[in-house]
């Protein structure tokens, strides 16, 4: 898939468009002109978040605002305020929701409703399921339920639900061992469990109640799908991996072509078929008789074991073209960060999506929500892979934290020939969070704390790919900093 984004295809149409929640895309592209590619945008890029309750959130301007109340709530307040003023025009609205997921923060309301409530289907590994994770995901999920039952209550109350398409989905399997439907794998494999996920439509008047759509398909296809019952064209001239769903939700389709379709994660690939799965080891699992990919069934089919296989080489080669890995990408996604679209000049470099080398760690395992530690030396530096679109001057950020003791290490941020330099000044060493866990967060899961800016002034960037390094010059202390994000804002000319 190109990329054109359902929010391009509907803008372009003249809807207004918004985002209020997560960006889940795995790269964490900042789509341009504005608010990451919608009208408005607030949430966050990460995944998921490592604070659950007053989180500091994204607006459209790339600025953070301290909210205040539960993540979804929050967030769905949001969603409900921009449906509200878009209600006398066509509008696209998405609202991803964080939860359920680790860390494992529900509102007291709801894990009161659960934090006894007896579990009667387990995870297809059992021995794997922790109950309580399973317990607040639950009562994640009701608030999650009360949340879209506000937003279809606010298309009621306002006349709009006959003539307003509402898609609920998953973009995954489950992020901790739990009910599947004794599908094999979680979320981070490309099996059928970490893969398969439910998706409901709902419009009233238009498509059939209780249709049940069995043909395969996957996220690629929302975008053909939802424009075509828009009767919207998309943008862009390349053609889409998506294939437009519209006759089997409208129970028309009497036949459906047969494909393949191809999910990926940490270079590990799987093909799946209206029949079978290869997984990303080569085993071949007979999906109608076997869902559970207990058994496979290569021995049985090596005709489709090697078509199968030609089908997944042929991906690879295509869609990882030019894809090396670089000192500041990961295997996940290598590509490069764009920074610097005059129509969007602010970029975050999070720690989540730059490298750290030299001894310096992660604060946990999981990088979503993560920071830089441990940096103790002048060999310890931290890398992002950048794209710079517009050459010119930009006003350099770094959000930290320093033991107060430590203060004074001078840090350098360099990118080619261009560099600037400044001094970690005031120390800032506030406390970690204690208001944010229903259960001790895994050790995955970065404890969370109030980050401070510190200005280094501004910095010319040439255009092209590079790598932004942050490293020190000097360390009076114990320790530099520890680093939230790097900031980059591209600054007008006559600045």
């Amino acid at each position: 898939m190109d990329e054109t984004t359902i929010a391009d295809a509907f803008q372009q149409a003249g809807y207004a468009t918004g985002a209020f929640g997560k960006w889940h895309n795995g790269s964490q592209y900042p789509y341009h002109p504005i608010g990451r590619g919608f009208d408005e945008y607030f949430g966050h890029t990460a995944g998921h978040w490592g604070e659950y309750f007053d989180a500091p959130l994204e607006q459209s301007d790339g600025s953070f605002v301290r909210t205040q109340g539960y993540i979804v709530d929050v967030c769905t307040d949001k969603a409900i305020d921009f449906i509200s003023r878009n209600k006398s025009q066509p509008f696209f609205c998405y609202v991803p929701f964080t939860t359920p997921h680790s860390p494992w923060t529900a509102p007291e309301e709801d894990w009161e409703r659960f934090k006894d409530r007896e579990i009667t289907q387990f995870a297809s590994l059992p021995n794997q399921e922790d109950l309580d994770h399973t317990r607040c995901a639950l009562a994640m999920l009701a608030n999650q339920d009360r949340n879209v039952g506000r937003v279809l209550n606010k298309l009621e109350e306002l006349g709009l639900s006959d003539n307003t398409i509402v898609v609920y989905f998953s973009d995954n399997g489950p992020n901790s061992w739990r009910y599947n439907g004794g599908m094999k794998g979680r979320k981070g494999s490309t099996d059928e469990g970490g893969i398969r996920s439910v998706c409901y439509f709902r419009w009233p008047g238009h498509l059939p109640q209780g249709t049940l759509v069995k043909e395969i398909s996957g996220g690629i296809d929302l975008l053909p799908t939802l424009t075509s019952l828009a009767e919207i064209s998309p943008v862009g001239e390349k053609p889409l991996d998506g294939v437009d769903l519209t006759p089997l939700l409208q129970g028309e389709a009497t036949s459906w072509p047969e494909r393949m379709i191809f999910s990926a994660w940490n270079r590990r690939v799987s093909v799946r078929t209206p029949t079978h799965r290869l997984d990303h080891e080569g085993n071949l699992y007979d999906m109608i008789n076997d869902p559970g990919q207990t058994t496979p069934i290569n021995d049985q089919q090596p005709g489709l074991v090697a078509e199968l296989t030609a089908a997944v080489n042929a991906w690879k080669a295509d869609v990882e073209k030019g894809q090396e890995e670089t000192a500041g990408r990961g295997a996940v996604d290598p590509r490069p960060l764009p920074v610097g679209f005059a129509e969007f000049p602010l970029t975050h470099l999070p720690a989540r999506d730059g490298t750290p080398l030299g001894g310096v760690e992660r604060s946990s395992s999981a990088p979503n929500c993560s920071y830089f530690v441990n940096w103790t030396g002048k060999e310890g530096r931290m890398v992002w892979s950048v794209d710079v679109e517009t050459a010119g001057r930009y006003q350099v950020n770094v959000d930290y934290t320093c033991p107060i003791p430590d203060a004074g290490s001078t840090i350098e941020v360099s990118l080619g020939e261009n560099r600037i330099t400044g001094s970690v000044s005031p120390g800032w060493d506030p406390p970690l969070y204690d208001n944010q866990d229903t259960l001790p967060r895994p050790p995955a899961e970065s404890q969370m704390k109030e980050f401070r800016t510190l200005e280094l002034g501004p910095m010319t960037l040439d255009a092209g790919r590079g790598d932004l390094t942050l490293r020190a010059l000097e360390i009076p202390g114990k320790s530099v900093m520890e680093v939230r994000r790097v900031t980059l804002k591209l600054l007008p000319e006559n600045e």
